[in-house]
């Protein structure tokens, strides 16, 4: 889908296995079924907002709230970018990527999660590859941050195999109890030192006035 006032909806990155994009709204349902059958084992929660506590309604609903929430909210200056993340046609999980003041600050977020059936297949270090090659090749980012809670090995397994440091430990709550949050760092140096997943661009060109990014990037890389 192609929108002349909202033209996010052409943005499509390509992986050798994946396609990230904005979600058409029966995709997002689906995204939200994915995540009523399970994210991770209840048991251990990876996550510092705990949402996928919520009963299987209210986690679906918080799946499409959040995609919505994230769109409306939307400004140059201050913007996350929900991605759907489809593996041979089929919504496998969300990878999103945001920033404030990306103009000045070049830096980028970045967040996901993968339906349980689909983890352990690579698929997260293909997916988060995909969304820095947009910020740092395509919007001209000088930094990626991310984090991961103390115990999520998966996860800081992904960010450690894409070129990030370790870059300090936050402390925070997570249900009632305190646990510790492991920053990660990555500059464009390591991010180049590190590119081992081909990633193609269509549609950006369009879009940079909304990520607060000037014209030249190269989005081939």
């Amino acid at each position: 889908m192609t929108l002349t006032h909202w033209p996010l909806y052409g943005l499509r990155l390509r992986t050798p296995r994946l396609e990230l994009r904005l979600p058409e709204p029966e995709e997002l349902d689906a995204l939200a079924e994915l995540a009523v059958g399970g994210v991770h084992d209840p048991a251990v929660m990876p996550f510092v907002v705990p949402w996928t506590d919520l009963p299987p309604a209210g986690r679906a609903r918080s799946v499409m709230q959040y995609h919505w929430r994230m769109l409306g909210a939307w400004t140059p200056r201050n913007w996350t970018l929900p991605l759907a993340v489809f593996m041979d046609g089929v919504v496998v999980g969300s990878q999103s990527v945001g920033a404030e003041d990306f103009a000045v600050l070049r830096e980028v977020t970045s967040g996901s999660w993968l339906g349980l059936r689909h983890q352990g297949r690579g698929v997260g270090t293909e997916m988060r590859a995909a969304v820095l090659h947009l910020a740092f090749a395509g919007l001209g980012a000088e930094s990626a941050v991310t984090s991961a809670l103390v115990g999520n090995a998966a996860s800081a397994a992904v960010s450690r195999r894409l070129g990030y440091r370790e870059n300090g430990v936050a402390r925070t709550l997570v249900r009632d109890a305190l646990r510790h949050d492991q920053r990660f760092a990555l500059d464009r140096g390591g991010w180049a030192r590190h590119r081992a997943v081909p990633v193609e661009i269509e549609g950006l060109d369009a879009c940079l006035a909304d990520f607060g990014a000037a014209p030249g990037a190269d989005p081939a890389g």
